[in-house]
């Protein structure tokens, strides 16, 4: 019987680790042809490829499972890396692109490390590490996915990005650098959409990557807050965005979509999936998530799963009118 995503071609950056690795896994398990990039590709010698992963470990993880992965060596701050890397798939798949998700990010060690400290107070260099990789570089690799997408009327574009566009969150480079990948997704799909091709904006919600898992682990977790990693005890694992980008790959109406933020969480409730332990991870809309996340599960089982804070709410919460 034909998997779901079969035939399909996708382009998952940066998933040696993290979000894009649990991406590019749930992919590949639906039957795509699957292109990885990172800047890793083989583990350390010592065979342990720790939190900093690696293409070829992640491609063998696909491959377990079935699914077909073409890991390519790529550094997303190297225009030149990131034009072969297009050519690449354009030659190999004979010009087609369907799947796009923009994951590359180079600033998830930097970010736990300033945790608390204000821009004024680290080198300005800062918001280079953040945002070249994690902004400039999606917008330059979308630019080169249109050209695959527009002639063949088709195709999904995704940012990976996080509530830190909307409310507060780590820093101000963080923050300014989702709000602006939100705004692309929104603004790009304005023009994409007479080419039938979707762009969304993608919120996972507190994630359960290495890096941070070894953080709770660390010395490190003195730098944040009580309750902050707390969040995570309800979190998602890096396969749940992974689940809602192959629901969203198989969506037949994903271009009513297009332009919007979705959360992880929404999409699990919409497409009906769950986490790959069988949980239902935490939705930041959700009465009863936040009451079980602020240590109130009796109240949080007595309250019914569809009450939620409205998405005009939310907004208007950050609105600077």
């Amino acid at each position: 019987m034909a998997l779901p995503l079969s035939g399909k071609v996708c382009l998952v950056t940066g998933a040696t680790r993290g979000i894009g690795r649990g991406i590019a896994l749930q992919l590949g398990e639906a039957g795509a042809t699957v292109y990885i990039t990172g800047r890793t590709l083989k583990p350390k010698s010592d065979g342990k490829a720790g939190t900093s992963g690696s293409l070829t470990t992640t491609a063998e993880e696909i491959e377990a499972r079935g699914g077909k992965c073409i890991p390519v060596q790529c550094d997303h701050a190297d225009d030149e890396q990131v034009k072969q890397l297009f050519e690449q798939i354009s030659k190999e798949q004979n010009g087609r692109l369907d799947v796009l998700v923009n994951n590359a990010y180079a600033a998830v060690s930097l970010l736990t490390e300033q945790y608390g400290k204000k821009f004024w107070e680290v080198s300005p260099n800062t918001w280079d590490t953040v945002n070249n990789v994690g902004l400039r570089c999606h917008y330059i690799a979308s630019w080169y996915a249109a050209k695959m997408m527009v002639p063949a009327k088709q195709g999904l574009m995704i940012n990976v990005s996080s509530p830190g566009g909307l409310n507060y969150l780590f820093n101000v480079a963080y923050g300014v650098g989702k709000a602006a990948c939100d705004r692309m997704a929104a603004d790009c799909a304005f023009e994409l959409k007479k080419s039938n091709v979707a762009f969304i904006s993608l919120w996972p919600g507190a994630v359960k990557t290495e890096i941070f898992e070894e953080t709770i682990l660390s010395d490190k977790a003195d730098n944040f807050p009580d309750g902050f990693l707390d969040v995570f005890q309800f979190g998602e694992s890096v396969e749940y965005p992974g689940k809602a980008v192959a629901c969203l790959a198989q969506d037949q109406n994903i271009m009513k979509k297009s332009g919007r933020i979705l959360l992880t969480a929404e999409l699990g409730e919409e497409y009906g999936f769950t986490d790959i332990d069988g949980s239902n991870p935490l939705n930041f809309r959700q009465i009863k998530s936040l009451l079980k996340m602020s240590g109130h599960p009796w109240l949080a089982a007595m309250t019914p799963g569809f009450l939620k804070i409205p998405f005009w709410l939310w907004s208007i919460s950050a609105s600077k009118f």
